[in-house]
């Protein structure tokens, strides 16, 4: 089951939130102020309030709600499984995966779970076809793969949108890419096919500039 409807994420309050972690109190104090220094110290985020408070206007959606049958000494209970994507459509994008016996707050620690794996997305026009200077597209092709899931993002010209299946529109739509041609090799896993995604996204920010 996947749900369509993309919602706004409700954010901590920056004074009311107590730090647990160096990087968290670095971010309150205003020593950090962007994503992507936290990405660049390598050290990894364990608050998810610390993207609250850099990233404050994100969306969340869900890729997929799956409900698992277990055996207890009381009988069969239910647990409820989410894959979720969040970003704010401007360069920034996690993947997370909640789990509860109820479904709200699967769906909650999904999305703190995705707050937790962030990257930072380079966008620009890699297109023969296009060559603007306009954000919206990859810089090259790139390719991600989870499992025996492959996802190949090419760049595409404006206009074209986003050429895939829906699981790679969304994460690509919640990044902030506009136009792409996609293609998918091997298993239809929602998951597999959300994180092969995000490697792609994320191998392009090993990317070398060309020498001149």
């Amino acid at each position: 089951m996947v749900i369509l409807m993309a919602e706004k994420i409700k954010t901590v309050d920056k004074e009311s939130w107590q730090p647990r972690t160096g990087l968290g109190i670095k971010v309150k104090n205003g020593e950090i102020t962007t994503l992507e220094e936290v990405l660049e110290s390598g050290k990894p985020i364990l608050e998810p309030e610390i993207v609250d408070i850099l990233l404050p206007d994100m969306e969340s959606e869900n890729l997929q709600i799956k409900t698992t049958q277990r055996v207890t000494d009381s009988g069969k209970r239910a647990k409820f499984r989410v894959v979720a994507v969040i970003g704010d459509k401007k360069g920034h994008v996690g993947l997370g995966v909640g789990k509860s016996d109820e479904l709200k707050p699967a769906m909650d620690y999904a999305v703190r779970d995705a707050k937790k794996h962030m990257i930072s997305v380079r966008t620009g026009c890699g297109s023969w076809e296009c060559k603007c200077a306009f954000r919206h597209s990859v810089l090259s092709k790139t390719i991600g793969k989870e499992g025996s899931t492959i996802i190949t993002l090419k760049p595409a010209p404006r206009g074209l949108g986003l050429a895939g299946n829906d699981i790679v529109r969304k994460v690509l739509g919640m990044a902030g890419v506009k136009d792409v041609w996609s293609s998918m090799q091997g298993g239809k896993n929602i998951y597999n096919m959300a994180v092969a995604t995000m490697k792609a996204l994320d191998g392009l920010n090993t990317l070398r500039p060309r020498a001149e």
